[in-house]
């Protein structure tokens, strides 16, 4: 059956808060990667995988769900991203960690200014990578940055989105502590749509829709 909520719609907060709810297939790979939570590391990078293969699924026209098969592919991909993100972070944490070592303040700010700069550019490579997965598109901060840039009022919008729903998340915490771990997947999950969104509608990464306009 179709999805109703794709990566061709407008990024709403709707959108981004129903899409990984709106099918039973979709409920069910969240309450599969709430359990991979459960195994520390591994789950989260399984869930990290995970995402990568719903926005590239969804990049070629294919049902994102269910998305849990074949593990080991899961694993390299969010290994690949999560280490994306350490080359983006390292400098600033290290330089924050050497200002609080050494007791100086203006390297400590230094370094957390670079840190959130890093948070910023991380997006910047995401859709991207899900669009080939072609590992050279993320180790690239440069280039991220300026796709940042490119994304112009629609990336920002996709940060006043996420920022509730990682509010919203931690009201798993109220269902006996367990619950936080399906609704962190369901904040990634709406945070992976929204960013998608604005990056494959910019640079046009949606195979289905080149397809359908030829």
């Amino acid at each position: 059956m179709p999805i109703t909520i794709d990566l061709r719609d407008r990024l709403t907060l709707r959108n981004s808060f129903r899409f990984p709810l709106q099918s039973a297939a979709s409920r069910r790979d969240i309450v599969i990667g709430g359990l991979w939570l459960l195994v520390p590391v591994v789950g989260w990078l399984m869930n990290m995988g995970h995402r990568i293969r719903v926005v590239h699924r969804m990049h070629r026209g294919e049902p994102p769900w269910p998305a849990w098969d074949n593990p080991m592919d899961l694993m390299k991909h969010g290994a690949m991203t999560f280490l994306g993100m350490v080359w983006y972070g390292w400098p600033g944490m290290t330089l924050a960690a050497f200002g609080l070592w050494s007791r100086v303040r203006p390297l400590v700010a230094l370094g957390a200014a670079l840190w959130l700069l890093a948070v910023v550019a991380i997006p910047g490579y995401m859709s991207h990578y899900c669009k080939e997965l072609d590992p050279r598109e993320i180790f690239d901060p440069l280039r991220a940055l300026r796709r940042v840039g490119e994304g112009g009022s629609a990336y920002w919008k996709a940060w006043s989105i996420v920022v509730p729903a990682m509010g919203l998340s931690f009201l798993g915490l109220l269902a006996g502590g367990i619950g936080f771990v399906f609704t962190s997947v369901w904040f990634w999950q709406v945070a992976a749509f929204s960013f998608a969104t604005v990056f494959t509608q910019r640079f046009g990464l949606d195979e289905a829709r080149s397809t359908d306009s030829a």
